[in-house]
């Protein structure tokens, strides 16, 4: 395995392995067609049949419910995903498998019926749980002995997830909302395809690296964790064996599992079909809501449980990961709005249309916000082709070919806005300010926290939250003159873009620690139970920001659109005033980690 690690450093491209800039392109085209196909899906299912450009015209409520389901099984599969990698099939074969799937999810999508929309979107959720663990687990195995450089190759990753999200809304979006759904579905199907395509190509770069399994890893953490003293390593095993999970703590386990998905899967059902998967009311409650209470209640037993026996200073650090957790629910509830009621604000309550000087202003920007980062990866990919033809000819001439395919995309899309006389945004373009901000601020962010001003976590935590809220308000003070149940308006862009610029400026405070602080804190022999966790916390966070987005209609009706918004202000900045209340009782709970 050295030798192979050994092999893949040979051949660099920006002072990385060539290997990494496969999975680069790799993860950019897989995040091309996720989000590309994510942001049409609440445009599609609430678009008017009589439209020129005709949807499902469902309820808002009906669409936000099945896409929180969606949202939140993407974060539940990969915990299975990445179990079969470990001990089954091994990572690059995963890849290739979950992306695969989620070409024939996007095939099926693009025919528009109802039975292969639906299968559409279960091949996405298991193609995901393949992909998305076990891409960055190859990573991890590639520098495994050359941690100091692993920093750096997961910021080079991570811009390839950005690049792709943005260049797939745009023109994923620009295709579904200009042509019709079928094209954007369609698009994100076809580079899913080119993605896999040169990823296989690529295997002889890579040797064993991320082959079948052969024995068993240790998971990799950072290294902090292994720079505590000697005894408390001790402390930490010894502990891990006089608290093994008892049969109980496996049955509370299932049931909880089986009450969430119960929920999961049943409020879409009602909303849409009015079958009711649990037709009883125990309590006042719909089956529903009692199962997904009964649930909960069964998982707080069990984390309860289990804490307890645990060590005080193991049990310490695990209190503080739920304190992260229930703020990483809250977080991404108000956040992943940007799925659902941002984007119908940016298509119904917001004045898209520009004339004169200020629409020729706008499509000057928008050239340049497309060209130059495209010019700046097709540079990437001719350092990579220069280094790696003579081994891996034909996985560039797919990359090659795929990029022949964007450059004529983005081309085609300039000159078809050129040519019109004013210009009519398209609602989607709004959701690719969120990448161009990360792009933009990341490297800002990432100075602050190597500094010596670098907060502490339950800070940052209370920021993230604190600017997520200050963005809602400004949604809030912008859709004031929204009158009461209107269904339609013409809101200022200015308020959107704001809003997408504070809610980035947010996540990048929160989103990067979650897993960061979680590796630290949790013991190494617990570490696969608490990303599990994790997941579900973010599962959580995704199902319940479909459930509250999809109460627009009924506030809006009741109150205002402005009310609609201010709810995700109040919450969040309540929670990281909370959060930076606890920062000294958190900072003693994590006993010394930073």
């Amino acid at each position: 395995m050295n030798t192979d690690i050994e092999n893949l450093f040979k051949d660099k491209v920006l002072g990385h392995p060539a290997g990494l800039m496969v999975l680069f392109f790799t993860e950019m085209w897989e995040r091309f067609s996720f989000y590309g196909m994510r942001i049409l899906l609440i445009l599609f299912l609430t678009a008017p049949f009589a439209s020129d450009n005709p949807g499902w015209d469902w309820p808002r409520e009906n669409a936000l419910a099945l896409i929180g389901t969606y949202a939140s099984l993407l974060y539940l599969t990969p915990i299975i995903g990445g179990y079969i990698a470990d001990k089954l099939t091994g990572y690059r074969i995963a890849v290739v498998i979950g992306c695969a799937i989620m070409t024939l999810g996007h095939a099926f999508m693009a025919l528009e019926t109802t039975a292969t929309f639906y299968l559409g979107l279960a091949f996405l959720v298991i193609g995901t749980g393949f992909f998305k663990p076990n891409i960055t687990s190859i990573i991890s195995e590639m520098y495994k002995g050359k941690e100091s450089k692993k920093d750096g190759a997961y910021t080079i990753f991570y811009m390839g997830v950005n690049a792709g999200a943005f260049f797939g809304m745009m023109l994923c979006g620009y295709l579904a909302e200009n042509f019709g759904w079928s094209w954007g579905f369609g698009l994100a199907g076809i580079f899913m395809f080119f993605g896999m395509m040169q990823f296989l190509l690529a295997k002889k770069l890579f040797g064993s690296v991320g082959g079948k399994p052969g024995k068993k890893y240790e998971v990799e953490l950072p290294q902090n964790i292994n720079e505590e003293s000697p005894k408390i390593i001790e402390e930490e095993k010894a502990a891990e064996k006089l608290n093994p999970f008892l049969t109980l703590d496996y049955i509370l386990i299932a049931l909880s599992a089986i009450g969430g998905l119960l929920y999961l899967f049943n409020d879409p059902i009602e909303k849409i079909s009015g079958e009711n998967l649990l037709p009883f009311e125990i309590w006042g409650l719909s089956g529903s809501n009692f199962i997904v209470l009964f649930a909960l209640v069964l998982f707080l037993i069990l984390l309860v449980s289990r804490i307890s026996r645990y060590i005080p200073l193991v049990r310490d650090r695990i209190i503080a990961v739920v304190f992260f957790g229930i703020f990483t629910v809250i977080f991404f509830a108000a956040f992943e709005q940007a799925l659902g009621s941002m984007t119908l604000f940016a298509r119904d309550y917001t004045n898209r249309n520009l004339v004169g000087s200020s629409a020729m202003v706008f499509k000057i920007v928008d050239a340049l916000l497309t060209t130059v980062p495209l010019i700046i990866i097709t540079w990437v990919l001719y350092l990579l082709f220069k280094k790696t033809y003579s081994r891996i000819a034909f996985s560039n001439i797919v990359l090659a070919l795929a990029f022949v395919g964007i450059w004529g995309l983005v081309v085609y899309r300039l000159i078809d806005k050129f040519s019109q006389e004013g210009n009519q945004i398209d609602a989607s373009w709004f959701g690719i300010l969120n990448s161009f901000f990360i792009i933009t601020l990341a490297p800002l962010f990432s100075r602050w926290w190597e500094s010596k001003y670098n907060p502490s976590a339950a800070m940052k935590y209370g920021l993230g939250l604190i600017l997520l809220g200050l963005g809602f308000a400004i949604l809030s003070y912008g859709s004031a003159g929204v009158v009461q149940g209107s269904k339609t308006a013409s809101v200022s862009m200015i308020f959107l873009i704001l809003a997408y610029l504070l809610h980035t400026m947010g996540e990048l405070c929160l989103s990067p620690v979650g897993l960061s602080y979680l590796s630290k804190l949790v013991p190494a022999r617990m570490i696969g139970f608490m990303f599990g966790i994790w997941y579900l916390a973010i599962a959580i966070g995704q199902k319940t920001a479909g459930t509250m987005g999809g109460m627009i209609d009924k506030i809006s009706e009741q109150y205002s659109l402005s009310i609609f918004f201010l709810m995700f202000t109040l919450v969040p900045i309540a929670f990281g005033i909370i959060s930076i209340i606890l920062n000294p009782v958190l900072k003693r709970l994590m006993h010394g980690v930073r």
